[in-house]
């Protein structure tokens, strides 16, 4: 059992860039866009730092954070936005946990899908 959280991708409005985990090339190439187009839309719209993370049981979490004192991070917003990803991405974010709990965490076979 996998005890740590896992970072799948992470978009940050301070640096300009996105990060995505090596450990997850093995993505379809349309998956790997459409996490990266998320995370940017989101940090453009808010501010602040998106983390995708797997946590320990294979549950995808959305983290975001932002500077001490960033007038312009938008913290409700950010609430907002992450329930719009949540609401019309849902099928997107069990797949992606769907496909963590089989390659990472060995939790799914064959006979489950």
């Amino acid at each position: 059992m996998n005890d740590e959280e896992t970072i799948l991708c992470a978009s940050s409005a301070y640096t300009k860039q996105y990060y995505l985990n090596p450990e997850f090339d093995g993505l379809p190439a349309q998956v790997q866009d459409e996490l990266k187009i998320l995370c940017v839309l989101y940090t453009e719209d808010v501010g602040g730092v998106l983390v995708m993370k797997f946590d320990a049981d294979g549950c995808l979490q959305l983290e975001t954070s932002a500077d001490e004192g960033d007038l312009l991070y938008d913290e409700i917003g950010s609430v907002l936005k992450i329930r719009q990803i949540q609401n019309t991405k849902t099928e997107l974010l069990e797949s992606l946990e769907l496909y963590y709990k089989a390659v990472f965490l060995g939790e799914i076979g064959e006979d489950d899908i």
